[in-house]
């Protein structure tokens, strides 16, 4: 089968390679045929070493498919049933599960470590413990989260990653109050969750804020109040606060000056709610002076924060009523084979989500 492949951590081109096999079926799992998948940024940061994934590896963790075949003992799921990629599955057992705290349960990351994929040269791992840049992939069970009929595939790959995370930031983790101001640092497809996240909630103003012209633009149109570059920002705040900051305030860039800038912009005793992903050498430096005197909440997101099957739901749920849009999120489409030229999009911010068409 094809896949789209990293050989060495810090390349900045996947091959895309036909002698690619998914292994590890058997009792307890299920062999997915991927329809599409989204690339998340979370991708690029593991194939620049930013997080830590062993390679070579297949990329991609944000997927949806149907179900070619289900191993001993596996129950809920069949043949032909359409599915989301759950890159962080619950064990249901384990003291943070027990507590309800589900997306922190460390199970899912035990999966990094074992190759689910080989090829003549070798094994190759999965990122995170799947690997959806492939035509087909053998995940746990409990990582194939059945979707309703009328959710498309493009569709139920956003809510498996960046929706999921954008979204849960704000109702989750924020759980942000009706009337509050806002700003999101960072407007990907992250970001932009957040952003529809905050209006959902009755934010007065939400202030997006990204260096990339097009992607302020479309902050617009998902709900942000107003968009500007970094360079704007204070003089934003100075507009919207009167100076004193904001409510709350998104990190979604995954680095220590973008989280000194947030915490900088949230008002004494708001709260800032850290979302991006980021590298464990990157230290963000606060005085403990300010951290006592400033009374500002700092509230890391992990997957949306919150129950990952019941924030999937309740998704689906908004967009079938309207209430966000996550067809817009998708600008752009390529097929795996030209998987290098949605990393150029990715990188250049040009998109939002790129769609990839297994």
């Amino acid at each position: 089968m094809r896949a789209a492949v990293l050989h060495e951590i810090g390349q900045d081109k996947l091959e895309v390679l036909d002698d690619v096999e998914a292994v590890g079926f058997g009792p307890g799992r299920v062999r997915i045929r991927v329809r599409a998948t989204g690339l998340c940024h979370s991708d690029l940061s593991a194939m620049g070493g930013v997080l830590p994934q062993p390679a070579p590896f297949v990329p991609g963790h944000e997927g949806a498919g149907e179900i070619l075949e289900v191993g001993e003992g596996v129950s809920g799921l069949k043949p032909g049933d359409r599915v989301v990629v759950c890159w962080l599955p619950a064990c249901g057992a384990c003291p943070a599960c027990k507590r309800g705290q589900t997306e922190l349960c460390l199970a899912g990351f035990m999966n990094a470590g074992t190759p689910n994929f080989r090829r003549p040269g070798g094994d190759l791992f999965g990122m995170a413990g799947t690997g959806t840049f492939a035509e087909e992939v053998v995940v746990d069970a409990r990582c194939a989260v059945p979707i309703p009929d009328d959710v498309p595939f493009d569709i139920a790959a956003l809510i498996g990653c960046g929706v999921t995370t954008g979204l849960g930031a704000a109702l989750n983790t924020a759980d942000l109050e009706a009337g509050s101001s806002v700003a999101v640092i960072g407007c990907g497809g992250v970001g932009i969750s957040a952003i529809q996240g905050a209006r959902l909630r009755g934010a007065a103003e939400i202030v997006a804020v990204d260096p990339v012209a097009s992607r302020r633009e479309a902050a617009l149109k998902f709900g942000a109040t107003k968009a500007v570059s970094p360079e704007e920002l204070a003089e934003t705040k100075q507009l919207v606060t009167g100076g004193e900051g904001f409510d709350y305030v998104f990190e979604v860039v995954g680095r220590s000056a973008t989280a000194r800038t947030a915490y900088e912009n949230t008002r004494r005793g708001g709260t800032l709610v850290v979302v991006g992903a980021g590298a464990l050498d990157d230290f963000l430096k606060l005085s403990m002076f300010e951290l006592f005197f400033d009374e500002k909440r700092i509230l890391p997101s992990m997957y949306g924060g919150g129950d990952v099957l019941r924030s999937y739901e309740r998704t689906i749920a908004l967009w079938r009523a309207g209430r966000i849009d996550l067809t817009e999120l998708i600008t752009h489409r390529v097929p795996l084979a030209e998987i290098n030229e949605a990393l150029d999009q990715m990188r250049s911010g040009t998109a939002l989500r790129t769609c990839i068409e297994i």
